[in-house]
């Protein structure tokens, strides 16, 4: 679809009007969980000296501790693991899952099959290094209509079954499907908490974190990991991820990553901790500017009648917004377009590549200032030659960027 710029300016006007309240709440989200992070600065005693890096094994370094300090008041947890030497959160996933299950143990993800990535790294492929090459169990439940928690079905297999670990994605992968709010996800832990009191209850987190007024350990979860180069590190970490939750898993998984008796107590990082702080400080704000982006782009959308998931009035669990386009040229022009309007490599095209951990080719656009940043403003896709033709848009580190952004995915480029 293709329309003027005068009226996908009078659209997008009329859109803010029409949703002024919906904009105004994400805002009092916002400022809650700024007050929160502030404070967590303030009680942490905060100093410039913790800015300052390690070399070697990192023996003593403050500044890592109090990062790891902050973060587990943020987010109402016991411990906290915050490290550059996670290259991803999926990283950070799959070597928690490794330290927490042992041959024999059962993974039970809640949620239906975990995205690509981790996926690939529960059920054997015969490359010897999936957990179920370890002898891990791994069972799953989908979604009720790609939407609900699957309460009953949870409950009856929990009443036969004791897994070690529950696993709860709560974003949506490359799926059709809300992402969890955290009311959903404290009544399922209270369900689990009643049936099978002793099994792990372990979040993906990824896109969700500062959307809401809480986060999943505050809500009765062991075990939460997220990527500090999405939500948390606020556009301006440039590496690692974080796993936060009650004391014994994290002591458990630190000595797993380390080496037992080291646990968290070496890793160095010799470039300083103060983008790591900032990032997380400016959280609140940027994920605002995030939850924008993609309840300006829902809007519109529907309004020109695509489907859109989360539909603009929806509470909104993570920073992503799914759409369903037309055609697989309709797709790659919207990836494209937004690659356009990026601030980094705008003159660059993207195309559909074969991405490691995924069995669909994958489009992605993603001008950003860190690599894979899903903060800032990006769009990507899986791309096969059948319907539905389904783009994830995610991030906006401003507003303005992202209408303006907005604007180039219905226009003609000549205007």
């Amino acid at each position: 679809m293709r329309l003027s710029k005068t009226e996908v300016n009078n659209l997008v006007s009329g859109v803010e009007m029409k949703y002024a309240r919906y904009f105004a709440t994400i805002d009092k989200i916002a400022l809650y969980n700024q007050k929160k992070v502030l404070e967590a600065f303030q009680k942490a005693r905060v100093e410039s000296r913790h800015f300052s890096g390690s070399t070697g094994y990192g023996y003593g370094d403050e500044g890592r501790y109090k990062l790891e300090e902050v973060f587990t008041a943020v987010f109402g947890s016991e411990a906290s693991l915050v490290r550059s030497q996670f290259g991803s959160a999926t990283h950070a996933i799959v070597m928690s899952l490794r330290a927490l299950l042992k041959p024999g143990d059962t993974l039970f993800s809640i949620t239906g099959q975990p995205y690509d990535t981790v996926y690939n790294s529960i059920k054997s492929k015969g490359q010897g290094s999936a957990l179920e090459d370890y002898g891990v169990k791994y069972d799953d439940i989908n979604l009720l209509d790609d939407k609900d928690i699957n309460y009953a079905g949870i409950e009856k297999y929990l009443q036969s079954n004791r897994p070690k670990v529950i696993f709860i994605q709560k974003s949506r992968g490359y799926m059709w499907r809300e992402a969890l709010i955290n009311t959903e996800i404290e009544k399922v832990i209270k369900l689990i908490r009643l049936v099978s009191p002793n099994s792990i209850v372990f979040i993906d987190n990824c896109y969700g974190e500062f959307v809401e007024e809480s986060e999943p350990c505050e809500i009765g979860a062991d075990v939460c990991i997220g990527s500090l180069i999405k939500n948390p590190g606020g556009s301006i970490a440039p590496t690692g991820a974080y796993i936060t939750g009650k004391k014994q898993y994290i002591d458990e998984i630190s000595s797993f990553f380390y080496a037992v008796n080291l646990n968290d107590e070496i890793g160095s990082y010799e470039q300083g901790y103060r983008l790591l702080f900032q990032g997380l400080f400016m959280a609140p704000h940027i994920v605002a500017q995030s939850m924008k982006c993609a309840l300006l782009f829902s809007a519109v959308y529907k309004e020109l009648g695509y489907d859109v998931m989360p539909a603009p009035e929806s509470v909104r669990g993570d920073i992503t917004q799914s759409m369903r386009l037309a055609s697989k040229e309709e797709l790659l022009s919207f990836c494209r377009k937004i690659q356009k309007a990026s601030p980094v490599d705008s003159h660059l095209v993207p195309e559909p590549w074969e991405m490691p951990g995924y069995s669909d080719k994958v489009i992605m656009a993603a001008g950003t200032f860190v690599q894979g940043a899903s903060i800032e403003l990006s769009a990507d896709a899986p791309v096969g030659n059948e319907p539905p033709y389904m783009v994830y848009l995610q991030g906006g580190i401003t507003y303005e960027h992202c209408k303006i952004a907005l604007i180039n995915t219905l226009t003609d480029a000549s205007e």
